[in-house]
């Protein structure tokens, strides 16, 4: 049995802290509990509620979010509660009672096109993904059951994960109004049947990986102004890139040319109109928004 560990990640409202484990919690079900009657399903959210100002439980995937009662800051509690359900689960007991996590959740996906001729999305009604996972190829797919599903079929070319959605890059073998309704039936039943999305080894290895990034962002010492374009890209572009199926990361800026690079995924990459998007969207709103201080927008993969 792998040793459970626990990182503490802050959301956009800062009423509500994520615990992320490195292995999953739940696969095929979400839960949120408001009180300790509704949390009986769950041993460990009823442990949770026994703290006087947790208020919400969600559990899902490899994640337990809490939302607090304004009685105490997340800075005086959150290593108490993180080290709280480090020890709950390495303890062996159940996350959610096994009858409940049995039920079957009828799951619906549509297929929905994306700017990029060459992708689709395909959205699910229940999360699938915490972050977002990019696979080229089969190889790389060994620890994403569902990616390597996918990859079985001729016309796949590259699989992006994320959210409650699917991406799919094919080859141009195949036109989308042939496929489109196997592969969102396929990808429909596969999650319906409670089959893995991704494996526990993904997640560690993007725990591992996540944590050099984040020592390799500390080494580079990032300016203020970094600080400001990662900013506005996650606050103002990445929800509309992630909605076409994609996602946008910051690489480097630099200040004697003006220049920002960025990493785009999913479907975002290799797309005709992705020029135009960076060109006449992202990098008229930095101008705008950063006062000119950024000039040029660039993808290192685009």
């Amino acid at each position: 049995m792998s040793t459970y560990t626990i990182s503490i990640e802050p959301t956009n409202n800062a009423s509500i802290v994520k615990f992320v484990a490195n292995s999953f919690l739940t696969r095929s079900n979400s839960y949120e509990f408001k009180n300790i009657d509704e949390a009986k399903p769950s041993p460990i959210a009823q442990q949770l509620f026994y703290l006087p100002f947790v208020k919400t439980v969600y559990i899902s995937q490899n994640f337990i979010a809490i939302e607090k009662y304004d009685i105490v800051t997340w800075e005086d509690v959150q290593n108490e509660v993180s080290e709280s359900i480090t020890e709950y689960l390495n303890s062996g007991k159940e996350v959610v009672t096994t009858t409940e996590t049995q039920k079957k959740v009828p799951v619906t996906v549509y297929a929905e096109s994306t700017p990029n001729p060459a992708a689709m999305k395909f959205v699910a009604n229940k999360p699938l993904a915490d972050g977002t996972f990019e696979f080229k190829n089969i190889d790389e797919a060994v620890h994403a059951p569902l990616a390597k599903a996918l990859f079985a079929f001729p016309f796949v070319k590259e699989v992006f994960i994320s959210a409650n959605y699917v991406s799919v890059l094919k080859y141009n073998m195949a036109e989308w109004q042939e496929i489109s309704m196997e592969l969102r039936e396929f990808i429909r039943k596969y999650i319906e049947d409670g089959k893995p999305v991704l494996s526990d080894e993904i997640l560690q290895k993007k725990e591992k990986e996540e944590a050099s990034s984040q020592q390799s962002i500390s080494n580079k010492d990032l300016k203020d102004i970094d600080k400001e374009i990662i900013s506005i890209l996650d606050e103002y572009v990445k929800p509309a890139v992630a909605s076409d199926g994609g996602n946008i990361a910051f690489d480097s800026f630099n200040e004697h040319t003006k220049t920002l690079r960025v990493i785009l995924q999913g479907a975002c990459s290799g797309c005709p109109s992705s020029t135009v998007t960076l060109k006449n969207g992202i990098e008229t709103m930095l101008k705008d928004m950063m006062n000119g201080r950024v000039q040029t927008v660039e993808a290192i993969n685009g």
